[in-house]
C-alpha cells in the first residue's frame, strides 16, 4: 500500500493551505473569488445550476485519467470543514512541490469532479437544511430540492467509480472505548438493510483502510467508524447502491478546535491519501481492517460541570452543549444545558469541578 510521507505532507501544508478560508461558517462569497482564481489550464469551471434562492452552484473538473471520482461538500450548509479541505486540495494540485509524484499520479490516473458547496442557502443561514427546510442528505430518492437534482444529474452524466461525500459530525462523538473525541470518522455506506458486503462496499472499505492508516500515525485512537445502518433515502446509501463507491468522511472535534482548523488538515490528509490510493492501486482486497476501526460512541459534551449543588441540596453533574446561531451576520456560540444528574460515564471536552457549589447562570 503506497502511503504519503507524513512529514513531507505536514511541511507542505503549513506553507500552502488555503489561508483565505478559515472559521466555521464558510459562505458562497468566500469561495467564489477562489474559484474564479483557479488556473483555467488545470481546472475547468462551470456553473451547473442554482440553489433554491438563486445562488450559483459550481462544478470544477481536473485530471485526465480513466478513474472517475466525484467529490462534494456542504451538502449540509453548516458543515464546512470539507469545503476548506477541498480548497486545500486545489492548492496541492496546483503546486505540490516535493510531493509532485502524488499530484501527478492523481491527475494522470483520475478525472476529478468537485461540487465545492452544494447547499449555499444553508451555508448562509448556517443550517443543515436548504432554504425550503429540505435535508439534501435524505432527499436522494424524492429529489424535492433543486440542489439534490443538480447533484444527481452530475452523478448520472459523469458516472464516477468513487464518490467522496464530505460532512461534519457533532462534538458528541467519541471513539468507542476511549475518552478521545472522534476527530475523523469514516463510513462505507450500506446498500441494503442487511448491510451486505457487496464488492462495491469492499472497495470502498479498502480505500478507507488506507486513509485510516495514515491518520492513525498522526492522531492514534482519534479515528472512528460511523454507523452503517442503512438509510433508504440517504445520498451515500443510494449512490453506493447504484454502483458508485461512496466514501463518507465525517470531520469531528479535536481539542479546543471549535473552528475546525486543525481538523480540516486531517480531513485534507485523509482525502489526499484516499485519492492517491485510488490512483495507484488496482487491488481493493484489503478491506477487513475497516472493521478494526472503532465505532463512534456518543459520550461527549462540550462542557461538564462536576459536583454541582442543585436547588434541593443534592450533588450532581451538569452538561452543556454549544449551539450556533447567526446574529447580525456573525456566527456565535450559544450554551444550552442538555443533561443533569450522574454523568460519571460521560466526557466533557472541558470539565470543571464546582466542589459542591451552586452553578450560577452566566
Amino acid at each position: 500500500m503506497k502511503m504519503i510521507d507524513i512529514k513531507v505532507l505536514e511541511d507542505w501544508y503549513i506553507e500552502n493551505l488555503e489561508k483565505k478560508l478559515k472559521g466555521r461558517r464558510i459562505l458562497f462569497p468566500d469561495i467564489e473569488p477562489l474559484i474564479d482564481g483557479l488556473d483555467s489550464a488545470l481546472f475547468e469551471k462551470k456553473i451547473i445550476g442554482t440553489s433554491e434562492k438563486g445562488t450559483s452552484i459550481y462544478k470544477i473538473k481536473t485530471g485526465c485519467g480513466k478513474m472517475k471520482i466525484l467529490i462534494w461538500s456542504q451538502m449540509h450548509g453548516n458543515e464546512s470543514t470539507g469545503t476548506k479541505a477541498v480548497f486545500d486540495l486545489f492548492k496541492f494540485l496546483l503546486d505540490a512541490n516535493s510531493l509532485s509524484f502524488v499530484k501527478n499520479s492523481i491527475l494522470s490516473n483520475c478525472t476529478l469532479v468537485f461540487i465545492p458547496m452544494l447547499n449555499p442557502d444553508g451555508a448562509d443561514k448556517f443550517t443543515r437544511v436548504n432554504s425550503n427546510e429540505v435535508d439534501l442528505n435524505r432527499d436522494a430518492v424524492a429529489r424535492i430540492a433543486k440542489e439534490s437534482n443538480i447533484l444527481r444529474v452530475v452523478l448520472d452524466k459523469f458516472s464516477p467509480q468513487f464518490c467522496f461525500n464530505l460532512h461534519d459530525q457533532r462534538t458528541i462523538f467519541n471513539v468507542e472505548g476511549t475518552k478521545n473525541p472522534a476527530t475523523i470518522s469514516f463510513l462505507a455506506p450500506s446498500e441494503d438493510l442487511e448491510r451486505t458486503l457487496t464488492s462495491g462496499r469492499k472497495e470502498t472499505m479498502s480505500v478507507i483502510v488506507s486513509m485510516d492508516k495514515l491518520l492513525s500515525k498522526l492522531i492514534p485512537r482519534h479515528v472512528g467508524r460511523y454507523t452503517d445502518e442503512f438509510y433508504p433515502t440517504a445520498t451515500g446509501d443510494n449512490f453506493q447502491k447504484l454502483g458508485h463507491n461512496t466514501i463518507l468522511i465525517e470531520a469531528g472535534h479535536y481539542y479546543d478546535d471549535y473552528n475546525r482548523e486543525i481538523v480540516r488538515k486531517f480531513n485534507f490528509f485523509a482525502m489526499l491519501q484516499g485519492l492517491y490510493f485510488i490512483s495507484s492501486k488496482n487491488d481493493y482486497s484489503n478491506y477487513m481492517p475497516y472493521f478494526d476501526i472503532p465505532n463512534n460512541d456518543k459520550k461527549c459534551y462540550d462542557i461538564i460541570y462536576r459536583n454541582v449543588k442543585n436547588d434541593q441540596g443534592e450533588i450532581e453533574d451538569v452538561a452543556l452543549q454549544f449551539d450556533y446561531i447567526v446574529e447580525k451576520g456573525v456566527l456565535v456560540f450559544v450554551k444550552e444545558e442538555v443533561a443533569r444528574g450522574n454523568l460519571k460515564g460521560f466526557i466533557g471536552h472541558k470539565e470543571y469541578d464546582l466542589k459542591n457549589q451552586v452553578l450560577v447562570e452566566g
